[in-house]
């Protein structure tokens, strides 16, 4: 219930579970159908194609207004390809044609994640790779999504602060949140919203392929995308060629544990740092051992939680902590963040080590939700009992505080869910299209890298494994050996071997201590007479990091 001012007040929440429509199980061989990968109750007649309307269609090519160096255009797709012949919603494609017409090979779709991440601005991303000049490079908004048929969700106000180690008390919020907004969505998302799916999404890949006059796609698909992939081939194993998954999901994780492994993976990279850390405590001052350093942050943890820095509390603290430590180039950053505020120093020195921090924050922040995920991740079921999440809340509030994961194991809109998914989520396996590359980065929160391995023995395909690395999506963002070995395949069809490396980014030129040197005693500034804010920016930029927030 809505109290006077808009928001629940405690006393209006339970933690009682709703009950959330669960999808009826499916006939044996219902899915996929021998029919363009749709479930039906019964088989189209012979010889009738129910979606030749749509695959016959001749889209109107323009400049893109976003880029006049892409071309645009909108296509009609069916709302629910069980029955084609009722609602139809569009799609908004773009593309870039191949640069050397004699060399051409085809189509490269191209997927950026989220679920709900706009694609239409993707062929950009790979106009100076090698595959530009083979492929015409095609993106698209997917159904849902921005210049597509837009699905439109209530915004309702955040009834908590994001906290990083919530107490009991706020767990009541966290309920009526997700039921909240699962509400909002169930009021303005319309008919639409059960049919905005990863199968649906993959069958509109298909009418695209068909409309493109191509029989077959190549495919790039990074994060959520990499799952989008491996449905696709699933469903239409006979329309996928070369196919390159980059920061995959884990096959198994869909979906609430793929985000509660979000949580444990910033533990994991917080870890690694530490030990670098304690190995540089001569210029650091951390502390000599991995615990003596996260002893460190501990301490000034519970200082922020009662007395905040320039309003820089705990729980920015503990994002600021799992990206800083995420992410390899900047670990002496945070060690000098975190360095000013335990010691203090001039008010320059520490405005500039909290907005350092506060950068790093708003990156942990900005991986919470995007787009229409809370529908899409509503294909599969969540526990409705809500105590499951408070068990998860107390684990993960001790053991998870870094980069916000706690906030991975909250009740979800699907707890809630209000609508009847009208299929299963699609067995991925691989029958019938050539072996694929997986690339993933051993230190990758946002896809945790035992997905990769996973979904590269799921679907028989080659592995990359970048190492040392936090980044998230590797082909065309900067590093060279993923770009050669990926080129090398979609252009050439050079596999490399089953499993191989890459080097990620290099962490940060601090020497490690010399023998004897006393500990807790820092001898020299970790970026001298540098702005720690602005090297934290420049690394932000530079990486295109908030790009690949999908």
């Amino acid at each position: 219930m809505s109290g006077p001012s808009g928001l629940l007040t405690v006393s209006d929440v339970d933690t009682d579970p709703a009950t959330p429509a669960t999808a009826p199980p499916l006939a044996d061989g219902a899915l996929p159908s021998d029919l363009d990968g749709v479930p039906r109750d019964t088989p189209p007649e012979a010889g009738h194609d129910p979606l030749a309307e749509f695959h016959r269609q001749q889209p109107t090519w323009a400049p893109c207004s976003f880029n006049e160096a892409l071309e645009c255009a909108s296509i009609m797709v069916p709302m629910d390809y069980r029955h084609p012949e009722a609602e139809r919603i569009t799609l908004a494609i773009s593309r870039r044609k191949a640069a050397d017409p004699a060399r051409r090979r085809g189509i490269l779709l191209l997927n950026p994640g989220g679920p709900g991440g706009s694609g239409l601005q993707m062929p950009k991303l790979l106009l100076d790779q090698p595959t530009a000049q083979v492929y015409d490079l095609v993106g698209f908004d997917p159904r849902g999504v921005g210049r597509s048929t837009a699905l439109a969700c209530e915004q309702t106000p955040l009834l908590y602060k994001p906290e990083s180690r919530p107490t009991d008390d706020v767990f009541p919020w966290w309920v009526a949140s997700a039921r909240e907004s699962e509400e909002a969505c169930a009021r303005a998302g319309g008919a639409l919203r059960p049919f905005v799916n990863t199968p649906n999404t993959a069958r509109d890949m298909d009418v695209i392929r068909a409309v493109l006059g191509e029989e077959k796609i190549n495919y790039v698909g990074y994060s959520y995308g990499t799952y989008l992939g491996a449905v696709y081939g699933s469903l239409f194993p006979e329309r996928l060629d070369r196919s390159v998954l980059d920061s995959s999901v884990h096959p198994d994780w869909i979906w609430r544990e793929q985000f509660k492994r979000q949580g444990t993976a910033y533990r994991d990279n917080v870890d690694v740092w530490a030990e670098w850390a304690a190995k540089r405590n001569a210029t650091l001052g951390l502390g000599d051992s991995r615990e003596a350093v996260l002893d460190t942050v501990e301490q000034l943890a519970r200082k922020l939680s009662v007395q905040p820095v320039n309003g820089y509390d705990r729980s920015s603290l503990d994002g600021a902590v799992g990206v800083g430590a995420r992410y390899r180039p900047l670990w002496a950053d945070l060690a000098k963040v975190l360095r000013t505020l335990r010691d203090g120093g001039s008010a320059e020195a520490t405005r500039d080590a909290v907005r350092a921090g506060q950068l790093m924050t708003d990156v942990a922040l900005a991986e919470l939700r995007a787009g229409v995920f809370d529908t899409v991740t509503c294909e599969a079921d969540w526990p409705q009992d809500t105590t499951a999440y408070l068990e998860d809340m107390r684990i993960f509030r001790e053991r998870y505080p870094y980069g916000y994961g706690v906030m991975r194991a909250v009740p979800w809109p699907c707890t809630f869910r209000s609508f009847l998914p009208p299929e299963r989520p699609v067995p991925l396996r691989r029958a019938g299209y050539p072996v694929g590359l997986v690339v993933q980065a051993a230190g990758d929160t946002q896809t945790q890298y035992a997905g990769g391995p996973a979904m590269a023995a799921r679907l028989a395909h080659h592995l990359i494994t970048v190492l040392d690395e936090g980044e998230h999506g590797m082909y065309g963002f900067g590093n060279t050996c993923v770009d050669q070995r990926v080129n090398a395949y979609l252009v050439d069809g050079m596999l490399p071997p089953t499993r191989s490396e890459c080097p990620g980014r290099s962490r940060p030129d601090v020497p490690e201590d010399p023998v004897g040197q006393p500990p807790n005693k820092p001898t020299t500034e970790v970026v001298p007479e540098t702005s720690v804010a602005q090297s934290v920016e420049h690394y932000l930029q530079d990486g295109r990091i908030l790009e690949r927030a999908f």
